[in-house]
């Protein structure tokens, strides 16, 4: 089109809903990945209601061209960059809770909705909504759904895709779809609302989201505990879990994490640590047992120190640390590659101590913090992107963690995605039948593959 072109999809949608101006397409081309490409993008589309978003998957069926829905582009694989000549779809004026039953537990919301804002707002009502991304200020409940985004408390409540029981979707024909139910049970049909939750905007795009919540949790209490190396961390990991404590948070960071913390935040933590473990329990009144097991454990397994809050503001000082780590990483100057492998348990410290090898070997700089209490660790290379040859070597790096988790019979992906990042990795843990079987399911629901191609599987070989 040249500059005095009106896009098609300006005639079809409401006055406002349309923009090609250069700026504003630059701005919303790309998530927070690094080592991802984001194209040039023909128009941006924000969308309002299910009406638009129907009206402009239609549109681009029939005439091929490519979408690439878009959330809050919190995201860190490149499932949200854009492609040369792509439509933008953006959901984020999409963002009223529609409703919330508090007789059913259950809320339905828009995928606009900032995951902060909606746990806020079910708080007022007695209830909880548990997952909750490190980035749940600012990510919303559609990229939530979008990548089964998990957080802090999966370790005793499960991700996003845990709590969802229904969705509207629509098609990449234009096609509005409803799967799931409202009711606690139900398993009428193939589960469709599994097979949308995590598909990355590939199968169809969410306009609406129907969750369940819980009944509000009592106010947690909070431990810490320090360790001299990260493998004494992990061991305690699996000691504790392994009898029988199930906490509301299991939290792990590194020794150059911490100390990246403690730059921005003083928060009094002990020198010389090499791994520290944050553990919360919501249990009410068996709260301060629970950490007095983790407690006992941790100091087994040889911690230096650890801390138990008497209160829940203590606790939640305590907790910033946790909070505070990707705000850290962006202060250090350096470039990225965020890394989110899960791996078992048993396992942990095979990992920890793996990434050290894997900094030693490829001359860079890995920190890790992660939701320990479940495996999913978030190893990140931090590189100079300016010196010679380092971004190559951060790229060897971040390939070696990956193959680093397969081995360990873990999997690439926690939460964070495939996007386009790790397309080549899902060809390396999926088998062949299962990539027929995703890629036959891709071909049935988006036949002109519009929907953000280029995204999640492989190319095939």
């Amino acid at each position: 089109m040249t500059a005095t072109d009106v896009h098609p999809l300006q005639e079809l949608l409401p006055e406002g809903s349309v923009f090609d101006d250069v700026d504003v397409l630059e701005a919303h081309r790309r998530d927070r990945a690094t080592f991802c490409p984001a194209g040039k993008p023909s128009v941006l589309v924000r969308s309002r209601s299910t009406e638009d978003v129907a009206t402009t998957l239609k549109w681009a069926h029939e005439n091929r061209v490519p979408v690439v829905p878009q959330g809050a582009r919190s995201g860190l694989s490149g499932a949200a960059n854009a492609i040369d000549g792509c439509i933008l779809l953006s959901l984020e004026k999409m963002d009223q809770i529609v409703e919330i039953d508090t007789d059913e537990q259950i809320a339905v919301v828009q995928p606009g909705v900032v995951n902060g804002v909606f746990a806020a707002k079910v708080a007022e009502h007695g209830l909880f909504y548990p997952p909750d991304p490190g980035s749940r200020s600012i990510s919303t409940i559609g990229g939530n759904v979008a990548t089964n985004a998990g957080g802090m408390c999966c370790v005793k409540y499960g991700v996003t895709g845990d709590f969802v029981r229904g969705l509207e979707v629509v098609l990449a024909d234009g096609r509005v779809m409803r799967t799931g139910r409202r009711t606690a049970k139900g398993v009428a049909g193939y589960d469709l609302t599994r097979l949308m939750v995590g598909s990355e905007g590939t199968l169809g795009v969410v306009t609406e989201v129907t969750v369940a919540l819980r009944p509000a949790a009592a106010q947690p209490l909070t431990a810490v505990a320090f360790f001299p190396t990260i493998a004494d961390a992990a061991r305690t990991v699996a000691g504790y879990l392994g009898e029988g404590y199930r906490p509301s948070v299991l939290e792990f960071m590194d020794a150059p994490t911490v100390r990246a913390v403690q730059r921005i935040a003083d928060l009094g933590f002990p020198d010389g640590v090499a791994g520290m473990l944050l553990a919360q329990s919501d249990r009410g009144e068996a709260a301060p047992a629970d950490l007095a097991a983790f407690e006992r454990v941790a100091r087994s397994f040889a911690a230096t120190e650890v801390v138990v809050a008497d209160d829940p503001a203590e606790g939640e000082l305590l907790m910033q640390a946790r909070r505070l780590v990707g705000d850290a990483h962006e202060k250090l100057g350096l470039s990225m590659l965020v890394d989110d492998v899960c791996v078992p348990r048993r396992r942990l410290v095979d990992l920890v101590e793996g990434l050290g090898r894997i900094a030693e070997q490829h001359r860079v700089q890995v920190l890790c913090a992660g939701h320990a209490g479940d495996g999913n660790m978030h190893p990140v290379v931090a590189f100079d992107a300016d010196a010679p040859g380092e971004a190559v070597r951060a790229q060897h790096a971040f390939d070696a963690i990956m193959e680093l988790g397969l081995e360990l019979g873990g999997t690439i992906t926690g939460e964070h995605g495939v996007g386009h990042l790790k397309r080549r990795w899902l060809g390396e843990e999926l088998d062949d039948a299962s990539l027929w079987t995703q890629r036959t399911i891709k071909n049935a629901l988006d036949p002109h593959g519009i929907l953000n191609p280029g995204r999640v599987l492989p190319d095939p070989a």
